[in-house]
């Protein structure tokens, strides 16, 4: 073997041993730091935990909510101020009564002919029917035949402002006092509601609550509440803005803000930030989410995993912190960057870092006749980026 042919096949050993100087020179001077244990909870147990959550969310609303909704939502029952039309027929030769329109008095009882007062206060109409039937057989008749229409109501109205279709005085019936049915009757929430709605009541100031009302148990919480009463203010809230913040080893660190209800993933918050820094080489991020209890869950995030699809690329939530830190491995790839290069076993100080001096052609060109980063990549992460980067060019939702 001759002398040239020596020295090329001395060049990648020589390449090695200064990688692996460049090493533990990071080590010695401190680049790493001291290792710390990492507290942080996997991909996978944090789904577990989120999943855990709903599903006993879900049992608490089976058990306990589903049951009052549905007593609280049924259907309308009378009470003292409403007016109803009441219809008789008898069916042993008498005909038909005429239809008697009669107001449910204070004490909860209707006054019919013949048979007197009837208590029929917090019954549905077709329970007011049967009392009336009652009342008339066997008594009165051997058999009949009863009909009640609700001709009016007494109401109570409030003000409801705010995220509404219309804002306005609402009128309310009786068993309808409420924050929902008040809600309801201003058309509904607008499209800029975060479901959230305060109760001033007007004569309890000191009775205000704030509740949301797409949260099952605390609808149920605002049904419960005491009925509400004339000159009663309902204001629904605004959404705020939808804000994730990205920080650390990302091109834009910066908070990101979405319309009110937008959806934005783990992957296209990094797209947004301008991808990762392509000097170094990050492999994992950091998801820290603030609970309903004020804890926060600091998850481990595998970056590689992410972009290729193998792990799931999970939805941020408002005020969520998406970080990308320094690690072990990119703080030594900074400290190549800013002192040491090497391409092909031959050492070389610039005045610009090693991947901006690859990345400019003409110096590539000129200086070694081709593209090294096509060529050299002894340390493996030159293009490591690029499919996160290319995710940056698509528009955020």
């Amino acid at each position: 073997m001759d002398g040239n042919n020596r020295l090329e096949a001395a060049r990648p050993c020589r390449g090695l041993t200064a990688v692996g100087l460049w090493l533990s020179a990071g080590f010695a001077l401190g680049v790493g730091g001291c290792a710390k244990p990492d507290h942080r909870m996997s991909l996978a147990e944090f789904l577990d935990v989120q999943h855990a959550r709903l599903a006993e969310r879900q049992e608490t609303i089976e058990r306990e909510v589903t049951v009052d909704l549905e007593q609280q939502l049924g259907p309308y029952k009378v009470g003292p101020g409403d007016v109803l039309m009441v219809t008789l027929a008898g069916t042993d030769g008498a005909g038909v009564i005429a239809s008697v329109q009669t107001r449910i008095d204070r004490n909860g009882e209707i006054d019919l002919p013949i048979v007197g007062a009837i208590q029929v206060a917090d019954r549905e109409l077709e329970d007011v029917e049967d009392a009336i039937r009652q009342a008339y057989v066997p008594s009165v008749y051997k058999e009949a035949v009863c009909h009640v229409e609700l001709v009016a109501v007494d109401t109570t109205n409030v003000l409801v402002v705010g995220a509404v279709a219309a804002p306005g005085l609402v009128p309310l019936r009786r068993t309808e006092r409420n924050m929902l049915f008040a809600i309801v009757g201003a058309g509904g929430i607008s499209e800029i509601a975060s479901g959230q709605a305060t109760l001033h009541p007007i004569r309890t100031p000191t009775d205000e609550v704030t509740l949301d009302l797409t949260d099952p148990i605390q609808l149920r919480d605002a049904l419960a509440l005491k009925p509400l009463e004339h000159g009663d203010i309902v204001y629904v809230h605004a959404a705020q803005p939808n804000t994730v913040f990205v920080g650390g080893l990302v091109s834009r660190p910066a908070p990101q803000t979405y319309p009110p209800g937008t959806g934005i993933t783990v992957l296209q918050a990094l797209a947004a930030a301008g991808g990762l820094r392509t000097d170094v080489v990050p492999k994992e991020g950091t998801l820290i989410r603030r609970m309903p209890n004020g804890e926060d869950l600091h998850v481990k995030l595998d970056l590689n995993r992410l972009a290729r699809g193998d792990d799931p690329n999970v939805m941020l939530a408002a005020g969520d912190i998406l970080w990308v830190p320094d690690t072990l491995e990119t703080r030594i790839q900074d400290f190549i960057n800013r002192n040491l290069f090497l391409r092909g076993g031959v050492s070389v100080t610039y005045s610009v870092t090693g991947i901006e001096f690859l990345n400019r052609t003409r110096l590539q060109s000129s200086r070694f006749g081709g593209g090294l980063q096509d060529t050299f990549d002894p340390l493996g992460f030159l293009g490591r980026n690029t499919l996160l980067q290319g995710l940056s060019a698509q528009p955020a939702p």
